[in-house]
C-alpha cells in the first residue's frame, strides 16, 4: 500500500486563553474525545466541565460521532485551560468539516457556535499587563505626600 492510501484524514487546530494553549488533532474515527490522554468526562474542575461540553451540546453528538479528537493542553490556570480546550474543540470540528465534509455544513456549524458564544472560535486577545517600577502593580503608583 502506498503512503497516500494509508493517510487518515486529520486536521490540527489550537485554542488560546491567556497563557493556556490547547492543541487539538481531529481525525476520522469512532467519536473518542480525549484531553491529555484521559476522557473529556474527567476534565477538572468539575464546575467548569459543562463549559468544555458546550460545543458538543450545541452541535449534537452526531456530528462528533465520526471523528476522534485528541487535545493536549499546556500552561495557564484552571479556568483558562477550560476555555482553551473548548475553543480548540470547536475550531477542530469546524476545520474538519471544511476540509473533509462540505462547506455548507461547516457554515451551519460555524453559525451555531458564533451565535452562542464568539469566543468558541475567536481568541480573546487580552493579556495581563506587566508590572512597572514606582508602584505595586501595572498602573497603581506609590502615594505621594507633599507635607
Amino acid at each position: 500500500m502506498s503512503e497516500a492510501a494509508k493517510k487518515v484524514p486529520s486536521v490540527q487546530t489550537f485554542g488560546r486563553k491567556r497563557s493556556a494553549i490547547a492543541t487539538a488533532t481531529c481525525r476520522k474515527g469512532k467519536g473518542i474525545i480525549k484531553v491529555n490522554g484521559s476522557p473529556i468526562e474527567l476534565v477538572e474542575p468539575e464546575i467548569l466541565r459543562y463549559k468544555v461540553f458546550e460545543p458538543i451540546l450545541l452541535l449534537g453528538s452526531a456530528r462528533f460521532a465520526g471523528v476522534d479528537i485528541r487535545i493536549s493542553i499546556r500552561g495557564g490556570g484552571q479556568s483558562s485551560r477550560i476555555y482553551a480546550i473548548r475553543q480548540a474543540l470547536a475550531r477542530a470540528i469546524v476545520a474538519y468539516y471544511q476540509k473533509y465534509v462540505d462547506e455548507a455544513q461547516k457554515k451551519e456549524i460555524k453559525e451555531i457556535l458564533v451565535n452562542h458564544d464568539r469566543s468558541l472560535l475567536v481568541a480573546d486577545p487580552r493579556r495581563c499587563e506587566a508590572k512597572k517600577f514606582g508602584g505595586p502593580g501595572a498602573r497603581a503608583r506609590i502615594q505621594k505626600s507633599y507635607r
